[in-house]
């Protein structure tokens, strides 16, 4: 038998926890001194103390840990359980996590305004150039939502390639169009369509475009100038370069002429070891 203070230790929960158990016949002690009112506790009922510290660990009210208990949960029951708990915690750390990385690069980008770099910025004009191309919509430009549909178009597009015969001769690349006017006033929304390019030579006619493959063959036009800069690491922190890419053209009085491309310099391994070429078609802002 172990004293209520001892008991406490083993089971790692405080004394004044057990006594609320006892109180609530969630745990009552084995024994009781009745001169004096010590409670005493035998080494069997952890396993009954571990059931209610895990069953509340999974949410539930200590009357609903006792209405389980009552129920007499077998083992593989509440195993079951705690995995389930356990896979939606870790949902819960991940969505944490990756709210915590967009503050914080928002909170890089508000503490460096007024003092972004812009002679990274690169005037230049652009070649025509003939990709195979898949297509797609996201609901936004945020990252979260870009990532998940642009990742599986590229390995698509790359097996279907692949399996027809054609090979890939250059950097991949991305660009985006607005769906509907793009301004997102009226639907309230600013879903867009992004492509996912790959670099190819052959003629068009030629490639197997059979019912297996949907990838589509086109020249993208030759862009007269374009305001470039590189990124170095993942697309999900892509947005102070962007940033700095828009003031930059803001303050050279010029003025985008459509949605920028992204030209994957290198995409291999990591992301943070990631370049990315950001190209923003221009024109002139009318007087």
């Amino acid at each position: 038998m172990f004293t209520i203070g001892d008991f406490a230790a083993y089971g790692q929960v405080s004394v004044r926890m057990l006594r609320h158990y006892d109180a609530l016949g969630l745990l009552p002690p084995a024994q009781v001194d009745p001169s004096s009112g010590y409670r005493y506790y035998d080494a069997a009922q952890l396993s009954r103390l571990n059931r209610i510290i895990a069953l509340k660990d999974l949410g539930l009210s200590l009357q609903q840990v006792g209405e389980v208990l009552d129920a007499k949960i077998d083992t593989e029951q509440l195993r079951g359980m705690l995995r389930l708990r356990r896979a939606e915690l870790a949902d819960v750390a991940a969505q944490t996590a990756d709210r915590l990385a967009r503050v914080e690069r928002r909170l890089r980008i508000i503490e460096s305004e007024g003092a972004m770099p812009t002679d990274e910025v690169v005037l230049k004009s652009l070649p025509a150039i003939r990709v195979a191309v898949l297509s797609a919509t996201a609901e936004s430009f945020d990252p979260r939502h870009i990532g998940p549909v642009i990742q599986p178009l590229y390995q698509q597009l790359h097996a279907q390639l692949e399996a027809a015969g054609v090979a890939v001769t250059g950097p991949d690349l991305a660009w985006y169009e607005p769906v509907g006017d793009g301004d997102g006033e009226d639907s309230g929304s600013n879903t867009i369509t992004l492509h996912a390019g790959a670099s190819v030579s052959v003629d068009p006619s030629a490639a197997d475009t059979s019912s297996a493959q949907n990838f589509a063959i086109i020249d993208l036009p030759a862009v007269e100038q374009a305001a470039t800069i590189v990124h170095r690491g993942s697309m999900g922190a892509v947005l102070p370069t962007v940033q700095t890419l828009a003031r930059w053209i803001e303050s050279s009085g010029l003025r985008a002429a459509a949605l920028g491309r992204e030209l994957y310099l290198e995409s291999c391994g990591p992301q943070d070891s990631w370049v990315t070429e950001i190209q923003v078609p221009l024109e002139a802002v009318a007087s």
